[in-house]
């Protein structure tokens, strides 16, 4: 054997097995996953939700703890069944705390209301008082006038009626004639009847009856110093015409002609009567046709009673209101023409 050769030794080791690996690092891996999973789920609810539902959320989250329902049952948005559950309203539920804390504070407030809405109709009252004492400024009627006016009227009233009874012109035709007090003043209306029409058909032309009862009418009303508004109405019937000719010098001028027409045409009759009875023509306010818009049987539109003449002896109040009182009430001349200068 040459000496140089080494010998092989060949050691053998037996080795022990492993220990068992663990699985913890996956448990832990998995709820990273999944909490990674919710948190992205929930940014993508949140940007498909409106802004009232961020709001409840985010109200939810200011006190979380104190979000209890009837029993004590949980209002929370993630329910037991592991579903996400995005509240519908932002209203949610208080605390009972904050509930009685908020049921005082309604309490003040309520007490706070009632004050205010009693100061509310203290001010609504003045400002009603303030109105009535503002009008009766504007108007500059005092009590005083305003009494002797009604005394003036109800003497009138009695003298009408008297003359109506006692007259014999007037006494024949007194089924035509309807005196009653309007918030306007005195009212004398004198209507149609069947056989006994005020008017020739379809005319503005007076029979003569009517003129006279028109002139004894002016007579007495002449004797009070208060204006007056005459008025013609009409029925429903159309007018059987639908032009007439009016004259004018040495010409004719065809003119549409309806019951509008025809009813001022007949209270411009009657005023024209009424003057030429003895009243003055100063006291003559308003000529107005009405047609058949204030109709006196609404039930038969067509009743001879709806064609009549309304004569209102006015009141005080309805002669400022209408500007027949020079001065009194309204809109001052010298304002007009101020602002008909500065343009």
């Amino acid at each position: 054997m040459d000496d140089k050769q080494q010998p092989i030794i060949i050691k053998k080791i037996k080795k022990g097995g492993h220990a068992h690996h663990g699985g913890a690092w996956k448990v832990a891996y998995a709820d990273f996953v999944t909490a990674m999973m919710a948190f992205f789920l929930l940014m993508w609810l949140l940007g498909g939700s409106s802004h009232h539902v961020r709001e409840g959320i985010a109200e939810w989250f200011k006190n979380p703890s104190g979000t209890q329902g009837p029993g004590g049952a949980s209002t929370s948005m993630i329910k037991m069944g592991g579903t996400l559950a995005i509240p519908r309203s932002s209203k949610l539920k208080k605390a009972p705390s904050e509930k009685r804390r908020n049921s005082f504070q309604q309490k003040d407030k309520s007490c706070d209301n009632n004050v205010s809405l009693k100061e509310d109709d203290k001010t609504e009252k003045s400002a009603s008082e303030h109105k009535v004492e503002t009008d009766k400024s504007l108007l500059g009627i005092s009590d005083s006038e305003k009494a002797a006016d009604q005394k003036r009227l109800d003497s009138l009233l009695i003298k009408l009626k008297k003359a109506i009874e006692t007259s014999h012109a007037l006494s024949k035709f007194k089924d035509q004639i309807f005196i009653d007090v309007t918030p306007q003043g005195l009212r004398i209306q004198i209507v149609d009847k069947k056989n006994r029409p005020m008017f020739d058909s379809s005319s503005a032309i007076l029979k003569a009856h009517t003129r006279l009862i028109l002139k004894k009418i002016g007579r007495i009303i002449n004797t009070v110093p208060n204006h007056i508004s005459i008025t013609g109405h009409t029925d429903s019937s159309p007018f059987a015409t639908k032009y007439i000719y009016v004259e004018y010098g040495s010409f004719e001028e065809r003119r549409a002609y309806s019951n509008w027409e025809l009813s001022a045409d007949r209270a411009n009759a009657a005023r024209r009567e009424l003057v030429k009875g003895g009243m003055q023509p100063g006291k003559i306010g308003q000529v107005i046709g009405l047609s058949d818009s204030i109709l006196f049987d609404k039930t038969r539109p067509n009743s001879p009673i709806n064609r009549r003449i309304s004569i209102v002896v006015l009141n005080k109040e309805t002669e400022v209101a209408i500007g027949l009182l020079a001065g009194r009430g309204g809109v001052k001349l010298k304002d007009v023409k101020k602002r008909l200068k500065a343009k």
